[in-house]
């Protein structure tokens, strides 16, 4: 199993790949009323809205993105569970035995693991809260009003990754919780200072 996309290593054309296939779907999906209905955040372009129609192509690369790289993270979870015997049938599942601790990782799991973490790796601190910013703008097009729903969206998704954990989520959670947070109340104080 490659470790590029958790070292932070970009393939281009396994992301356009999945950009297609995410652009499909979602033009699928969102053709059934009932689509995101207890989603923390929905994406749906406006007819009217020309930045609408030129974000979804940005909404569609970061949501193929975020998919290969949790995929990618999975897999390496699965597998690691999998040599010491244990095994799980939903996402909920694998978080809980990670936030139970009752496993053990090899060096090179260990390594790559901490690499993806690290303050600038994929799922650092940094990297995760810009990409949770950078897709609250491309979904809200900029607009101050959606952007205050975006930061809505995002604060109920946090409270639902901390249910699916089962406990108060580790402390790199809240850090980038608390990046993002931070993040938007800059885009808001860059508006005031734009019209004084």
């Amino acid at each position: 199993m490659s470790l590029n996309g958790v070292s932070g290593v970009s393939n281009t054309s396994t992301t356009t790949k999945y950009a297609d296939t995410a652009a499909a779907a979602e033009k699928k999906s969102t053709e059934n009323k009932d689509y995101g209905k207890d989603a923390a955040a929905v994406y749906k372009p406006s007819a009217e809205s020309k930045t609408a129609k030129s974000n979804s192509a940005l909404v569609a690369k970061l949501k193929a993105d975020q998919q290969n790289r949790l995929t990618q993270m999975q897999n390496l979870v699965k597998d690691m569970f999998q040599k010491q015997g244990k095994a799980f049938s939903t996402s909920d599942q694998m978080w809980k035995m990670l936030a139970n601790g009752d496993f053990t990782v090899d060096p090179e799991t260990a390594k790559a693991a901490k690499d993806a973490i690290s303050d600038d790796g994929y799922w650092g601190v940094n990297q995760t809260s810009q990409r949770i910013f950078d897709f609250a703008q491309a979904l809200s097009g900029g607009d101050e009003k959606k952007m205050d729903e975006m930061l809505e969206a995002f604060k109920k998704g946090f409270g639902q990754a901390t249910e699916a954990w089962g406990k108060s989520l580790p402390d790199i959670s809240q850090r980038t919780y608390d990046s993002v947070l931070e993040k938007f109340e800059d885009y808001k104080k860059s508006l005031t200072s734009e019209t004084e």
